[in-house]
């Protein structure tokens, strides 16, 4: 068999507003626009994507949230109706998705093998979170590819962050070895905001971009310095210096998705591409890719 390998991964964060700006078939509510930034931002990812030969997306979301040991989607196939539960006048998303259970399976192994907690979710009702959900269909609006969706092990709240921290490198690590194993091609996604800090009201039209800001001034300069790292190269201090991140910018990378994402690639010294960074509803988004140097136009 031929040695499968990461391709490519990408900070795909999953603001449901970006699905509802965008209007596809599968969202009901309409929307007139918005988060354009962001949009066009992931038009040009996927323009890049486009260029891969790829068999799979692996993505781990802060949305499916397990407290005893990492789980993953273990049935085949699903479809159903995903509701927003904070924003359901804005996303109401009828999904129809195909799963890599075999790669799923050797995650979950190597992931024993290195003594973490794992699980396989065999139930074919699960309702698959929104989070996976946004990330691979702005990656992937076709949906030609089948997932491997990985639950945040939320040891950050049921410890700290710097167990969190530990977990998400082993379970890169682990997935990185899988992958190789299983021959895939395989992207990667780190579904994530960076700053997460949400106003707590919404305007009367939500895509109203004359009232979207940053929260405040200074999780707008936490997320500039992760960037700065990011774009050249030093991701292994990016992730020593995560936990202090976490604690003062209300990081979304509490759930481990970005720390994960940069143990799997092995913490790239390459600079990371960054197509956008925008807010919504208060929140700091960055659209990152790390992909082949022939990839990138």
């Amino acid at each position: 068999m031929t040695q499968g390998r990461i391709v490519a991964g990408a900070l795909a964060p999953h603001p449901p507003h970006l699905i509802y700006a965008e209007n596809p078939p599968q969202n009901e509510p309409r929307a007139e626009c918005g988060w354009e930034t962001l949009r066009w931002g992931y038009e040009r990812l996927r323009r890049d994507l486009a260029a891969l030969e790829l068999d799979v997306i692996v993505v781990l979301s802060p949305h499916w949230q397990t407290y005893v040991g990492t789980h993953l989607l273990g049935v085949p196939a699903f479809k159903s109706l995903s509701v927003d539960p904070i924003f359901p006048h804005l996303f109401r998303y009828h999904y129809e998705l195909t799963v890599d259970v075999e790669l799923a399976e050797a995650v979950h192994d190597a992931g024993r093998a290195a003594g973490l907690e794992m699980k396989m979710m065999r139930n074919p009702d699960f309702r698959v979170d929104y989070g996976t959900i946004v990330s691979c269909h702005l990656v992937r609006p076709d949906w030609a590819l089948p997932i491997v969706s990985i639950s945040s092990n939320r040891a950050s709240s049921y410890y700290n962050v710097d167990v969190m921290q530990e977990q998400a490198k082993a379970l890169g690590r682990a997935t990185a070895e899988a992958i190789r194993a299983s021959g895939r091609r395989a992207l990667l996604l780190s579904s994530c905001s960076l700053s997460h800090r949400h106003f707590v009201t919404e305007s009367e039209l939500p895509e109203d971009m004359s009232r979207e800001h940053i929260t405040h001034h200074g999780l707008y300069l936490w997320d500039m310095e992760l960037l700065r790292m990011i774009r050249s190269g030093r991701t292994r201090e990016l992730v020593d210096v995560m936990p202090e991140f976490i604690a003062q910018a209300i990081g979304e990378t509490d759930s481990g998705a970005l720390t994960w994402l940069l143990s799997a690639l092995d913490y790239p010294e390459v600079p990371g591409e960054v197509y956008a960074y925008g807010t919504v509803i208060g929140t700091g988004n960055a659209v990152v890719g790390w992909l082949p140097e022939e990839a990138r136009r």
